[in-house]
């Protein structure tokens, strides 16, 4: 299952092992703060309706602040601009720790997701210009798993702080750890370099003096391919991405477990994550990326409706959060390359990080119409209610999709221009004195 890495350049892994740390950082900081709500819920005394409204404005301005990025890794740079964006979520994400009430909170937060939109869309866009056609599927997946790692240290992380912590404090201590992923970037200074793809492209372009703008992703030949892909983002990265966030308090509160205990529980899930991603990934490339889609998020409809509304309790409990984590957040792995493929070279940047962003901008809603719609049913009821919505629209999306499995990124406007749903103007040529 693994023969493919032993393929790799050195210089495919190391962009690999960079990217993967962070995605595993970026998912820390994420997970971390949905230990801290509900925390803050009870210290602050803030309202279901509160801590919804607080991880929208997050997520909200992530998904700006990530599209602005994907536009910027297409004018600058994919490395440069996936190092900007760490060190500024690292940055923000500490100084939340020091904040006093919901009003700087919130404030601080909505700066935070600025940053931390843009990480993941300009790091899949350079792991899917270095990586080679028949592996990238499960290159650009596998590395997605460093979400898992991520969760899983930020569920350790939480376990620990907020059994030996004082409630009020150790809310604090897990939001200034997030300062620690800012060293990434050392690593990343040093050791990637930007894909020859990208480079030819940019002196393309500047050659031609026609540069794409930042509404080029909503030209004709282009709309509806980014906006299929942005409702694929919806089911798959926003419902995940909601229940992940409401998913310690739903133990708390619904399963009555302790913080600590739901710390260690979320381990299992987050675990289970990691595999799903690792096996998704390969499928992505085995089965293609829409039939691998398509699997996971039917097996998540059914695990969402037996995790959510079943009476389950103790090992009942524990054995259904394995499964759930594999399908419902291991899905996300094959996003990354099937994006890569769907947009062309010059606005890849753009429009890969306005589909996936939207699907977080959506999850925001999400998560606020989960919190809203808690104080009217059941919490479990409106998770699962939103949740089988937006798998139900994910599947749709998949259909009207095109496959891209193994499509080469040559220069060239690629699969979708070849069947007409592209009109972007500038041609992906190499630059002059290259093959």
């Amino acid at each position: 299952m693994f023969s493919w890495y032993r393929e790799l350049t050195k210089r495919e892994r190391d962009t690999f092992w960079g990217c993967f740390a962070g995605w595993a950082v970026d998912a820390m900081d994420a997970q971390l703060f949905s230990f801290v709500l509900p925390v803050l819920i009870a210290v602050w005394g803030m309202t279901t309706a509160q801590a919804g409204f607080l991880a929208t404005a997050t997520l909200t301005s992530a998904a700006v602040g990530g599209w602005v990025c994907g536009y910027l890794a297409d004018r600058f740079g994919r490395v440069r601009v996936m190092q900007f964006t760490i060190l500024w979520f690292s940055v923000f994400t500490f100084i939340a720790g020091f904040t006093q009430n919901f009003e700087q909170l919130i404030a601080v937060r909505v700066l935070q997701g600025l940053g931390f939109g843009g990480e993941w869309a300009a790091g899949a866009v350079l792991m899917g210009e270095i990586i080679r056609p028949a592996h990238r599927g499960k290159a650009v997946g596998t590395v997605q798993s460093g979400f898992g790692v991520g969760w899983c240290a930020a569920a350790l992380l939480a376990g620990l702080v907020l059994a030996h912590v004082p409630a009020e404090y150790a809310w604090r201590t897990l939001l200034m750890i997030g300062v620690l992923p800012g060293f990434l970037v050392l690593y990343l200074r040093r050791r990637i370099e930007e894909p020859e793809l990208f480079q030819q492209t940019r002196a393309a372009i500047q050659a031609g003096g026609d540069v794409p703008g930042l509404g080029a992703i909503f030209r004709p030949g282009m709309l509806r391919v980014t906006i299929f892909a942005a409702l694929l983002a919806f089911g798959v990265i926003g419902v995940g991405g909601a229940i992940v966030n409401w998913l310690p308090t739903f133990m708390k509160t619904v399963r009555h477990l302790s913080p600590s205990a739901s710390g260690y529980y979320i381990f299992l899930v987050t675990g289970g994550a990691f595999f799903g991603f690792l096996v998704s990934a390969y499928l992505s490339d085995v089965l293609g990326r829409r039939r691998t889609f398509q699997l996971f998020l039917a097996c998540s409809w059914l695990v969402t409706i037996a995790y959510m509304f079943l009476p389950l309790s103790g090992w009942g409990l524990v054995a259904m959060g394995v499964p759930f984590g594999f399908f419902t957040i291991g899905n996300y792995a094959a996003l990354g390359p099937f994006f890569t493929e769907l947009f062309p070279t010059a606005v890849r940047g753009s429009g890969q990080s306005f589909a996936y962003n939207f699907g977080k901008a959506a999850g925001a809603v999400a998560v606020a119409c989960i919190g809203i719609l808690a104080q009217r049913i059941t919490l479990a009821e409106a998770i699962g209610s939103v949740a089988l919505l937006g798998y139900s629209v994910a599947i749709v999306a998949t259909l009207l999709l095109p496959e891209t499995k193994g499509i080469s990124l040559t220069p060239g406007l690629g699969q979708a221009a070849e069947e007409g749903d592209r009109t972007i103007d500038v041609k992906e040529q190499p630059a002059p004195g290259k093959p």
